[in-house]
């Protein structure tokens, strides 16, 4: 043996695959793993980490509940929805957009004013991304309005392409039932 092979034993082992190629530096990355030495020293670390193994289970379930009341929400906002929020005023004689919210054709809708004419095509309130075109867009719109992050503007935006007649149907149970109730599930969960 060589005084290399005897001072680096890895370095037979890095050469025993044939390659080569073995850099022992991917083991480094084990080190991020020793924070977890502290579990078995703390107690009350334990219990935590112990509880929130035994929530894992609850919490699928929930969220499985919760990802079909979206997917519910989000198929019915397609039927009521779809195309709608692409609708804005634009002039008559230039075709410039004038409006950056939705109109409707008919009364309780948001109408245009004067010299200009309610059609389409926008791309919509944010950027696009708030619509009900297809299911996907849905789902995201719902998930929106279940956080509460913004969903008044999403309820003003479909005031505006539909009128405020009959909008609360949709948006009140969204809002009770996806918000109030089944994330406070998850937060019933992880408590108990």
């Amino acid at each position: 043996m060589s005084t290399v092979e005897t001072l680096c034993p890895l370095m037979i082992l890095a050469n025993v695959g044939g390659g080569g190629d073995f850099d022992l530096r991917t083991l480094r990355a084990v080190r991020v793993l020793r924070p977890l030495k502290l579990v078995s020293g703390i107690p009350s670390l334990q219990v935590v980490l112990k509880s929130i193994m035994k929530a894992m289970v609850p919490l699928l379930q929930i969220g499985l509940l919760l990802f079909f009341a979206i997917v519910m929400f989000a198929i019915i906002g397609v039927e009521f929805y779809m195309g709608k929020f692409h609708y804005t005023c634009f002039r008559v004689n230039t075709d410039e957009r004038v409006a950056d919210f939705p109109c409707g054709q008919e009364a309780p809708a948001r109408t245009c004013e004067n010299g200009t004419e309610c059609r389409e095509y926008w791309i919509g309130p944010n950027f696009g991304i708030t619509n009900f075109d297809n299911i996907l867009f849905a789902v995201l719109t719902v998930f929106q309005c279940i956080t509460m992050e913004g969903w008044v503007d999403i309820l003003y935006n479909a005031n505006d392409a539909s009128g405020n007649t009959w909008n609360w149907l949709y948006f009140i149970p969204l809002i009770i039932i996806g918000s109030f109730f089944m994330l406070n599930l998850v937060l019933g969960v992880l408590s108990g």
